[in-house]
């Protein structure tokens, strides 16, 4: 051991364990300052850049610097492989947001936004408790986010989920647009583990196709602008094609030998009244027997039950592909509505309520 080396070993032995301590803390913090990256090496991602840099006249150097700042989540690639509306039967899938905690919290986000909701509802034609179910299913009503940085969870999905690869790398295109038309910062910016963005959950394809500026400041605010919020959840829906005052979700009556088969993926309306009546299904409510329709599977915790959706069911299955999540926010619909109607009638019992809810 050199004279140099003795005398630093010396130091180090006589200095305060709190030094150390602070040696030590600071060490790890510079380590730990973020976690790995994505090879931008990679073939795929070259392809990536090619393309987007190409189609969309985006700066290569820009692009490469955000993508370079990406960080790989595994727990993302962990939730896409069970995601709860397809696991869970309905009748449990049901219990979590038929909560008397959600129900309240739509109740007075709807009291509160009433004006809004009755204003968006007389120009496009949405009941309000649809537009303040889909933000209470999605995000308690603007309580929950996500935690997920979007630029995170996309690359993630982009680059190392093979099964919808090419989905999630539109979407990260979308994104790189996005955030340059919206001024939105990549690197703060955050959402659900699938990329979904703001109040509403937007991916950045349809924040870009539908979001609308609902109070006329030129900008299109997701996250803290309520009129953006409701107003860009109503045009998704008149855009995906929302009937006005037409059904949403029917029960069913079985007969006792009943001859339909049920395919649970199954989403399009490639049925109808009559067709249903032939298989031993009566559906409840006086419909055209032209009217289409499609079979739910809506099992509840003593056996099987069925249900029919019509042509807004299937607009809500827009927002999310799943029957199950389409129950949950027409059944958190009826009942904020409901309870709406109950209230501003004990408010005012002389007037009738202007509202789309019925008490």
């Amino acid at each position: 051991m050199t004279r140099r080396q003795q005398l630093l070993l010396a130091a180090l032995v006589l200095a305060p364990l709190g030094v150390l301590a602070r040696v030590s803390h600071t060490g790890a913090h510079a380590q730990a300052a973020h976690g790995p990256r994505f090879d931008l090496k990679r073939p795929e991602i070259v392809a990536f850049v090619n393309d987007v840099v190409e189609r969309d006249s985006l700066k290569r150097r820009k692009v490469l610097a955000l993508l370079g700042k990406a960080e790989p989540q595994p727990k993302i690639l962990e939730a896409m492989t069970r995601p709860a509306e397809k696991v869970t039967p309905w009748w449990e899938y049901q219990a979590r947001f038929l909560t008397e905690e959600r129900i309240s919290q739509g109740v007075d986000f709807y009291l509160e936004h009433r004006s809004t909701l009755e204003k968006i509802a007389a120009e496009r034609g949405i009941p309000p408790e649809y537009l303040v179910a889909i933000i209470g299913v999605e995000t308690k009503y603007g309580r929950v986010t996500g935690r997920y940085r979007v630029l995170d969870a996309l690359m993630t999905l982009a680059f190392d989920y093979p099964p919808r690869a090419d989905f999630f790398r539109g979407e990260l295109e979308q994104f790189l647009l996005l955030i340059s038309e919206e001024k939105i910062d990549p690197l703060t910016v955050t959402g659900s583990y699938a990329g979904a963005m703001g109040v509403p959950q937007f991916m950045p394809s349809s924040y870009r196709l539908y979001a609308v500026d609902g109070d006329t400041d030129r900008k299109r605010d997701l996250w803290n602008d309520w009129d953006d919020v409701l107003a860009s959840s109503a045009n998704f829906f008149v855009e995906h094609g929302w009937e006005t005052g037409g059904p949403v979700l029917a029960e069913t009556h079985l007969d006792p030998e009943p001859k339909f088969q049920i395919d649970t993926r199954k989403l399009e309306l490639n049925e109808t009244v009559d067709d249903l009546n032939a298989q031993g299904v009566t559906v409840a409510g006086n419909l055209p027997g032209t009217t289409p329709v499609v079979l739910i599977s809506a099992e509840q915790q003593d056996g099987p039950a069925y249900r029919v959706g019509f042509r807004n069911f299937y607009v809500i299955t827009r927002y999310n592909r799943s029957a199950r999540y389409a129950m949950a926010v027409h059944d958190l619909a009826e009942a904020i509505a409901q309870r709406v109607g109950t209230t501003l009638q004990a408010q005012n019992p002389q007037a009738s309520s202007t509202t789309g809810a019925q008490p």
